[in-house]
């Protein structure tokens, strides 16, 4: 069992990403920490090092116990990595997601620019941010 490893390649063996490529471009662009640092994919890793990695909207964080010697099984990454994400961060994953469709009938071509504007005006109504109430209907601005 070797005592340190490149970061990319125990990223991948840690199965925190499906190829060691998008390992190498993640530590390239700057999304993997050591110790709250930026690291090259070519960085070694030793064990009790703290990674962090940020995946989409998630920053994961792992605590290395041991170097993996080669890819290894999901069943088998605890043994080698101990993650340390903080339930919040999880939860992120569950928060539900806000949309809002304007549906316009299949056939009935692009839209005019009356409802261009009539859309464009509706989306300007919906906004989350400045407390828009759909049932409110003196929500004008």
């Amino acid at each position: 069992m070797a005592e340190s490893d490149r970061i990319d390649k125990v990223l991948w063996a840690l199965r925190i990403y499906k190829t060691r490529t998008e390992a190498t471009e993640a530590c390239k662009g700057g999304k993997v920490k050591i110790d709250g640092s930026n690291t090259k994919p070519s960085r070694l890793v030793k064990p009790g090092e703290l990674i962090s990695v940020h995946k989409g909207i998630i920053q994961y964080s792992y605590k290395i116990i041991q170097i993996p010697p080669h890819r290894l099984g999901a069943k088998l990454v605890p043994e080698y990595a101990e993650n340390l994400t903080p339930q919040a961060e999880l939860d992120k994953l569950r928060a539900p997601v806000e949309t809002f469709f304007l549906r316009r009938d299949r056939g009935t071509g692009r839209p005019t620019k009356k409802e261009r504007r009539e859309m464009e005006e509706a989306w300007d109504k919906f906004d989350i941010a400045a407390g828009y109430d759909p049932d409110d209907d003196d929500n004008d601005d």
